[in-house]
């Protein structure tokens, strides 16, 4: 796998029973690479440990004052260096193309599981790990990745080494062996200290991320009420903690460090004092000592590397928890494939938790006087929403009758689309935002001009290129340049180009004045004509207009019927519509009433047309 031919095609299928089964099933994806790697370090590894074995030769040969052995051990140091220089270059190589591949495989799976999830994910995980586990945690598991082959390339050179010493000079080789181990274990009682210590780092720096993440997101609001002040004490609070959790897993880390100085001095000394005294008995000659000691001096370097994939993996262990965390949640999808759909009208929509039914063709109106359960009835008539935790399950909604939890998650989407309350929009080009899978039956146009588009054009005019089209304008980052009325109607133009067989629209006109209500109000009518249209709404605007209503209360659906009789008919309708809980039951108004938004019933149709 090469850096150029990301992304991949296929990221898999990620074992995720736990963090460290994930890091294996990610060296198993790539095992290809990881073994190119380790064959570029230990050729490495193995250059930089001949150079010892070069210097002592070297020594020697001036000793004997030989100069055909001299220049023998310089054309071998030439070869040592070119090979060190061309394993060292294709090691870099290789390991920073693990790094890579790695991370992007693991943005791939969580991309992938975002959009499976949609909505639905921000229920289950907070926005903030979702954020840190995209950006921080995706290059701890790459720094892992990419370090292990560094590693086993020096774990095999380390053991040729101590081989050879120990054949070359036993009593020497012993010293360096006993040397070896005594930096080493020292090391391993103190990994579980540091896990612990960078576990606990991580979690505060996820709870700092997402504080972070939510205080962007309700800047606006933060400064109309004056929260700033508080959620910026929170944010200090949490960033002081996430800086003492990070002293204390450094204090940790130091202690480390200077176990392995002091083991690293100590076993130098030893083998200078070993091999000094072999010297002046005539056991090993000058050049057996340099070699020696040169040999002692290089497994330091590998023991370097030791120490870095010991805190690779430390780091990567818990940001590979919180990437299974997130990779292993599902949809509660069936298995089971639909049979097609009988006859071409459009379906119906039925929610048999709560009754409501929704005709086909038909623009049907839901009331429902808490707005929690009107956001969880629009969510549950796409398919979206999960069961309840610790309730028994909800039955899924029906299209014409099939369950939608039984389709094809794909084609689920496809025919029934859900608009939230507070829908999202993504930075980019206008072009590029209303650019969605769409039947082809409503143009752009056409959906700009039914939502009531024409201010918000000219709002994001500014950004376009001169003289170049309003489309090619960009929109901020969740459309934070607009107003909430514009992002509204923007979102609400988008699913009108998307045109689904069933639309479903959760309070799509409540930031906007009782004008251009009005004027959505009859333009969605008129460009969904012969589509089945659901819109969750207490707006007498909307409701005067709508096919049916349907008043769902203590989570039941009531006979559907038109909002005038249902409004001379029903006082506890009438209260959610007016507001007024205690209005007496009035006939229906008379036309030409005049009326406002939220306290009257709607204007008639003579009223509406002027």
């Amino acid at each position: 796998m090469q850096i150029r031919d990301l992304p991949h095609a296929d990221p898999g299928e990620p074992d995720v029973r736990s963090g460290f089964r994930f890091l294996v099933w990610l060296f198993r994806r790539q095992l290809g690479g990881q073994l190119r790697a380790v064959l570029y370090g230990a050729l490495h590894m193995t250059g930089v440990a001949l150079l010892p074995v070069a210097a002592g030769a070297a020594v020697q040969a001036v000793i004997d004052e030989s100069g055909r052995d001299l220049a023998l051990v310089g054309a071998a140091l030439l070869a040592v260096a070119l090979l060190i220089a061309g394993a060292d270059g294709a090691l870099h190589r290789a390991a920073v193309t693990n790094w890579i591949t790695a991370a992007a495989r693991v943005q791939q799976l969580l991309a992938r599981r975002t959009a499976e999830l949609g909505g639905m994910l921000t229920r289950r995980v907070a926005a903030g790990e979702v954020v840190k586990v995209s950006t921080g945690d995706v290059e701890k598991i790459g720094w892992f990745v990419e370090s292990f082959s560094r590693f086993a390339g020096a774990v095999l050179v380390v053991v040729g080494v101590c081989t050879g010493l120990l054949v070359y000079q036993p009593e020497l080789g012993v010293v360096v062996l006993l040397g070896i181990l005594a930096v080493v274990l020292p090391m391993l009682p103190l990994l579980p200290a540091a896990t612990r210590r960078a576990d606990a780092e991580r979690a505060k720096s996820g709870r700092a991320t997402e504080l972070a993440s939510d205080t962007v997101a309700g800047l606006r609001v933060l400064r109309g009420i004056g929260g700033e002040e508080l959620f910026l004490s929170r944010y200090r609070r949490a960033s002081q903690e996430v800086r003492g959790a990070s002293v204390h897993s450094a204090r940790m880390w130091a202690l480390i460090d200077a176990v392995q100085v002091v083991m690293r001095g100590l076993l130098l000394i030893a083998v200078t004092w070993q091999g000094a005294r072999l010297a002046l008995a005539g056991d090993i000659t000058p050049g057996q000592l340099v070699t020696v000691y040169g040999a002692a001096m290089f497994l330091l370097f590998p023991l370097r590397i030791f120490q870095e994939a010991a805190m690779a993996f430390v780091f990567s262990r818990p940001s590979a928890r919180r990437a299974v965390r997130v990779l292993s949640l599902r949809r509660e999808d069936g298995d089971a494939v639909p049979a097609p759909r009988q006859g071409d009208g459009p379906p119906a929509l039925h929610d048999p938790a709560t009754g409501l039914r929704a005709d086909g063709g038909a623009l049907t109106a839901v009331v429902c006087g808490d707005p929690v359960t009107a956001e969880r009835l629009a969510t549950r008539l796409g398919g979206h929403a999960p069961p309840d935790e610790g309730a028994d399950p909800v039955p899924s909604a029906e299209l014409d009758g099939r369950p939608l939890d039984d389709m094809p998650l794909r084609a689920a989407r496809t025919a029934v689309l859900v608009q939230d309350k507070d829908p999202v929009l993504l930075s980019g080009t206008l072009r590029e935002l209303l650019d969605v899978p769409s039947s082809g039956r409503v143009t752009v146009d056409r959906a700009l001009e039914a939502a009531q588009c024409a201010d918000v054009l000219a709002a994001v005019a500014r950004s376009a290129p001169e003289g170049g089209d309003v489309l090619d304008a960009r929109v901020t980052e969740r459309g934070r340049s607009l107003s909430g009325g514009q992002r509204q109607r923007l979102a609400l133009a988008r699913s009108l180009v998307t045109d689904p067989e069933v639309l479903v629209l959760d309070e799509p006109t409540s930031a906007v004045d009782s004008h251009t209500e009005a004027r959505i109000a009859r333009g969605v009518r008129e460009l969904r004509a012969g589509r089945t249209t659901v819109v969750m709404t207490s707006s007498p605007l909307l409701l005067d207009l709508a096919d049916a209503v349907v008043f769902v209360h203590d989570g039941a659906a009531r006979p559907a019927g038109s909002h005038r009789s249902l409004v001379a008919t029903d006082p506890e309708y009438r209260a959610v519509v007016t507001r007024e809980p205690d209005v007496p039951a009035a006939s229906p108004p008379a036309a030409g009433t005049t009326t406002t938004r939220g306290t009257d019933p709607a204007p008639s149709p003579a009223e509406e047309s002027v």
